[in-house]
């Protein structure tokens, strides 16, 4: 057997040595190929990760300074308008991604801080200016009230019909003027800068119709049960309020067309209802009407328009000073129906007609027999007025509508003895039973047609005749005659 050679097994043994180490080699050689393999492709990955996070940074950035010049120049903008316009929009983000986001937070921040910074101060400039207004106002009313006396007291000097139609006349423009002032006065804070006496609901309202252009068109019904009157506090704020309805009612209607009155009495109170025949109102401007008659909200003059309409702000603060109510709707008639409440207790009392008969210019109560003397409208406890304060000069006003009554009420039979009054429920208003009337047949009293009304040149003419003879009475009774009380009562 031939031996292999210690050379050639030393070759192979080192051979194979050498093919194992390769073999080792070769295997850690592959392991670093895929481990670098796997570390390039994760890179790879975060490169285009990155890309894409630096793309997305990018656009939102891009977008927040879309936002930020779209803040800059729309919504800033429509907030202001909106601010003085609620019905103006103010419009959204332009982007939604940022809805509920930090960016949302931030820039809805910054509206709030400038809607906070611009009401406040349009606040102050208006309270500044109302208080201007306000200050004028009172001065221009002063003079307006001078101006007034003196045409009265000129009214009293000369008898002369057609030099009293001209005093009426310039009376009348005055009264306009006044009127204006007066509603502007009352928006910006001031009181109604006239006071009077305890005065007689229809009355009231004869003196409200005569301040308005188109008077003769105002068609008064007095529905009311008894002599109620308003007291003395609330007769000018009411007369303003009922004034501004009409003044409404007249100027949304045809000149042909009437605007309806109506008394009414309740057991709590008593009611002013207003039925035009007008174009009406839309839904949004009666809710208009409305929050302004409440008297709820503070009032800007940059919230009355250009010119400024003033007259339901002007009816709201007193609604809301004095206690009564204004309720605005669509009219059956289809105009607008305005009603006025004045509640019994405290605003309405019930005057003695004996002791302070009712002016000849008021419409007579639509109802059949002798006006009753019950004191159902007196708040509980309270007592009828007796005491006789100077007659309204509104309600003799010699440019009122020659409806209204021209000659005294028939004389009240003797009443029988008064029957007992009814215990009044609770929170009513205590009330007397009626008495039933003797009728004209039983009295024996002859029917008599009425008067025709007179003309408007006619009743100036009575009404100055009857103003002379007074003040001669008064200047034969006293040596120095007082100033006749219309020129105080006047508004």
């Amino acid at each position: 057997m031939t031996s292999i050679p210690e050379a050639l097994l030393w070759c192979l043994s080192t051979g194979t040595a050498a093919a194992v180490v390769l073999a080792a080699f070769s295997v850690r050689a592959w392991k670093q190929r895929v481990d670098l393999r796997a570390r390039l492709t994760s890179a790879e990955e975060q490169h285009s990760a990155t890309l894409h996070s630096n793309t997305e940074l990018s656009a939102r950035l891009r977008a927040t300074e879309a936002e930020i010049r779209h803040l800059a120049g729309a919504r800033i903008p429509d907030l202001t308008m909106a601010l003085a316009h609620p019905h103006v929009p103010v419009r959204g983000m332009l982007d939604s991604r940022f809805a509920g986001s930090e960016t949302d937070h931030a820039l809805s921040a910054v509206l709030d801080q400038i809607s906070e910074a611009v009401t406040s101060e349009r606040q102050r400039v208006d309270a500044a200016a109302q208080s201007t207004l306000r200050g004028a106002t009172t001065t221009i009313q002063a003079l307006l009230y001078q101006l007034q006396t003196a045409l009265q007291d000129m009214q009293h000097r000369y008898d002369d019909p057609n030099v009293a139609q001209d005093l009426l006349t310039a009376d009348f423009l005055n009264e306009q003027a006044l009127r204006r002032v007066q509603a502007t006065g009352v928006v910006c804070g001031a009181w109604p800068g006239l006071t009077r006496e305890d005065s007689y609901l229809a009355e009231l309202v004869v003196g409200a119709t005569s301040r308005l252009r188109g008077y003769e068109r105002v068609q008064v019904s007095n529905q009311l049960r008894d002599p109620v009157a308003v007291v003395a506090r609330a007769v000018e704020p009411i007369a303003i309020t009922v004034t501004e309805l009409l003044a409404n009612a007249l100027h949304h209607s045809h000149q042909e067309l009437p605007v309806i009155v109506t008394l009414q009495q309740g057991n709590r109170g008593a009611s002013v209802i207003i039925d035009d025949y007008g174009v009406g109102m839309h839904d949004d401007e009666i809710k208009r009407a409305t929050e302004l008659l409440s008297g709820e909200d503070d009032v800007l003059l940059t919230q009355l328009g250009d010119p400024p309409r003033s007259g339901f702000a002007a009816a709201g603060q007193l609604v809301r000073q004095y206690g009564y109510g204004v309720h605005v709707e669509s009219s059956p008639y289809g105009g607008v129906r305005a009603v006025v409440y004045i509640p019994g207790d405290p605003l309405l009392t019930v005057l003695d007609e004996s002791a302070q008969p009712m002016s000849v210019m008021a419409p007579l109560p639509r109802r059949a027999g002798v006006p009753d003397r019950s004191s159902s409208m007196l708040p509980t406890g309270a007592a009828p007025t007796t005491s006789a304060p100077a007659p309204t000069a509104d309600a003799a006003r010699g440019a009122a509508p020659a409806r209204h009554r021209s000659q005294a009420p028939e004389p009240e039979p003797a009443p029988a003895e008064a029957p007992p009054a009814e215990p009044a429920a609770e929170g009513e208003l205590p009330r007397r039973r009626r008495r039933q009337p003797a009728s004209e047949l039983d009295r024996g009293a002859p029917r008599t047609e009425p008067n025709p009304p007179r003309s408007p040149e006619e009743t100036a003419s009575r009404w100055a005749a009857l103003q002379q003879g007074t003040e001669s009475g008064r200047a034969a009774a006293q040596p120095d005659p007082p100033r006749s009380p219309e020129g105080n009562a006047h508004s």
